[in-house]
């Protein structure tokens, strides 16, 4: 068996997943059910003058049309802006306001699910409409300093500017991404249940007991009123890690209706009222000796937020802590435009942060004619950079050393434009990959049961990277035990309070959790406990932790990739990326790799395809649905060979686990694009890199 910690097992909840019987929050079956559907606004600013309700409630099946006119009343407003800037500020028709185009201004419940949708399409709304901000580069003309959800806003260390002037070599580049949208493949939904004062709601989403806190102070109930179950999810990506307006809308809808209500979100509704990456410019200056070493480097960052919160991607992360040198200056601002609040989006700021890094850094290594894996080598940090702190671990020169050899870099003619095959102009690139190492106090319970078997719980969630797998395997090396004793449930609020699945912590926080209850377990059986017999284990997580105070802790990787690019038509392929990681301890050798590779396959379609397209007229997406949103398929992915050097980060807890669910994308799109100008010598600064780009 393969049921110890960092065995390839095969995922514990395979067999429920491919027969069906796994249910996903839009999936359980509640008596008396009805459907909703939300309606949203068609203009990007301004007010709503009229909602013509009467002639759609009479159309068949219709219970109920919910706007901000018959809308239960919330307390404080009910806005929401739970935690800000880490919580929303949602959309729950208490005024006729409208702040973008897309956002809920209504809400239609029917019969059954066609009857709500063809209710919600033949409602008629009217405005008063107000100017609103749709562009970009015209929003830049008022910036405010950022509300960082992680790092400082202004972050200097020596003196940037002096040594920036006196610097032998210097690279001055600005480097841009656009709108990306999450898309997982299942869309947010909620199902919502009242009985008397008491709220169940099935929630596709990150953090059940985040839903649970923000449902209750935006509704002003009691937390111990509201349960919230997701067993599985559908893929999250970050936009499910808040509790957006469609769930207290739900929640709002059922009361009024006197029936349990299920609100899920069309595909296009995917596209503004929850989340996306934004637009990020990057103003990046590095100088450097002629020997290559690194004296200063400065990044000035813009991106947008919406009206009515300051949420910032936090892109400027990578360069305090990547590279070693001594003068260091970061500046994050934000401006506002007419457009939902963007979001967490896997590996945020580190994903957008090393595009422009890794891809400066590859334009220092041209003007020193030095090899990009030479120049980073010669950079690589001892120490994080901007605190002095020793690593709890970091084996990035093995990775370097480890993907090199295998992808064959030493082999690479440096020249841009020297290396093709017929017609296929071929390129080679390579970047760094990095994330910070992040955990938070979790709790679990592990029972004995009658049979011999074990219960382990944790109120976290499994969003298909592979929790129920991995901590099966902690609790059966834990117990000593075979893992088909282990029967691990999660995903609600009843059960053990865990974190939000989201900064790569699940496993180094859940982890040590399940561990301390199977210990706290074997200590009451050893002495005489008998079944049914039950302990609760707690890992700690910062203030509490003193390691986070004596160590920098992060995870690293190194990428190296092939593009090969049709010199006629401008048409990229990607035959192949190599990449060695740096991340600990890896807890399933199967699920992490699978893990790595999703993540290189999203940067690839960062580096290619993803664009969200904002209409400078309307404010409206006007890509918003997967025919016209491109995503890589099967057809755009050559081979992924990933690996990992041998790792065990017990200074960072004592599973030794550091979380792999995001450094997989980052520096992919830097190594593309890093690629692209060695095989074309054409550099790529905006991306995506589309074929415009390039003829």
């Amino acid at each position: 068996m393969n049921d110890r910690i960092g065995d390839p097992l095969t995922r514990v909840d395979g067999p429920a997943k491919v027969t069906g019987r796994a249910p996903y929050a839009a999936e359980f079956e509640v008596p008396n059910l009805c459907h909703a559907v939300m309606v949203r606004s068609t203009v990007p600013a301004g007010a709503i003058a009229s909602i013509d309700s009467a002639a759609v409630k009479r159309m068949p099946g219709v219970l109920l049309v919910m706007t901000h006119e018959n809308a239960p009343k919330l307390p404080k407003e009910g806005r929401g802006a739970v935690n800000p800037p880490a919580g929303r500020e949602v959309s729950l028709l208490q005024e006729a306001t409208v702040r973008y185009n897309g956002e809920p201004i209504a809400v239609v419940v029917a019969e059954t699910l066609e009857q709500a949708t063809e209710a919600a399409a033949a409602l008629l709304v009217s405005y008063g409409p107000a100017d609103a901000v749709l562009d970009f580069e015209k929003s830049k003309q008022k910036l405010e300093p950022a509300k960082m959800t992680r790092g400082e806003p202004q972050k200097k260390w020596g003196d940037a500017q002096a040594a920036l002037a006196s610097a032998a070599v210097k690279i001055d580049r600005v480097y841009r991404t656009p709108f990306e949208f999450h898309n997982p493949m299942e869309p947010h939904g909620t199902i919502a249940h009242w009985k008397g004062d008491e709220l169940t709601l099935y929630d596709a989403t990150q953090y059940v007991d985040g839903v649970r806190n923000t449902v209750s102070k935006t509704l002003g109930i009691a937390p111990e009123k509201v349960r919230v179950v997701c067993q599985y999810t559908g893929g999250g990506f970050g936009c499910k890690g808040s509790t957006w307006s469609h769930v207290m809308l739900c929640a709002m809808a059922a009361k009024k209706a006197g029936r349990p209500v299920k609100l899920i979100l069309q595909r296009p509704q995917m596209f503004g009222p929850v989340g996306a990456r934004p637009i990020t410019e990057q103003h990046l200056v590095l100088g450097a000796r002629r020997d290559g070493k690194l004296v200063a480097v400065r990044d000035e960052i813009v991106t947008p937020t919406s009206i009515f919160e300051n949420w910032a991607e936090p892109a400027g992360q990578p360069v305090h802590s990547l590279y070693a040198y001594p003068n260091g200056a970061t500046d994050q601002k934000v401006s506002r435009m007419n457009i939902g609040t963007p979001t967490f989006m896997r590996a945020p700021g580190e994903c957008t942060g090393t595009f422009a890094l890794e891809s400066a850094m590859d334009e220092l290594a041209y003007a020193l004619d030095m090899d990009p894996l030479q120049l980073r080598l010669i950079n690589h940090a001892d120490v994080d950079p901007s605190n002095g702190k020793p690593w709890s671990s970091k084996k990035l020169r093995e990775c370097y050393e480890d993907a090199a050899r295998r992808f064959g870099w030493s082999k690479r003619n440096p020249k841009p434009g020297s290396m093709r095959e017929g017609n296929w102009l071929v390129g080679w690139g390579m970047a760094t990959a990095t994330y910070p190492a992040h955990r938070m106090e979790a709790k679990a319970s592990a029972t004995l049961n009658a049979d011999g078997t074990y219960l382990i719980r944790s109120g976290t969630q499994d969003l298909g990277t592979g929790t129920y797998t991995i901590c099966s395997q902690v609790a059966a090396e834990t117990l000593g035990v075979d893992v088909r004793k282990i029967r691990f449930e999660l995903g609600d609020t009843r059960y053990p309070k865990a974190p939000v699945s989201g900064g790569s912590m699940t496993a180094a926080s859940v982890g040590p959790a399940v561990r301390a209850a199977c210990l706290a377990l074997k200590d009451k059986m050893a002495k005489g406990g008998k079944a049914p017999l039950t302990a609760e284990g707690k890992a700690e997580g910062p203030p509490q932790d003193e390691a986070q105070q004596k160590y920098a802790e992060r995870s690293f990787g190194a990428l190296f990739g092939e593009v090969r690019i049709d010199a006629d038509l401008g048409m990229i392929r990607v035959p192949r990326v190599v990449a060695t990681y740096s991340v600990g301890r890896v807890l399933n050798a199967k699920t992490g790799k699978s893990q790595f590779e999703g993540g290189i396959v999203w940067g690839i379609g960062q580096a290619l395809m993803e664009e969200g397209v904002l209409d400078k007229r309307t404010g409206r997406v006007v890509n918003g649905n997967l025919a016209e949103y491109h995503v890589p398929v099967n057809a755009d992915v050559g081979s992924i060979e990933v690996a990992w050097v041998e790792e065990n980060d017990t200074e960072f807890n004592d599973l030794g686990a550091r979380g792999i669910g995001e450094i997989g994308i980052t520096g992919v799109a830097a190594m593309i694009a890093n690629a692209v100008y060695h095989a074309t010598g054409k550099r790529i600064r905006d991306l995506p890199i589309t074929l415009d780009k390039l003829l």
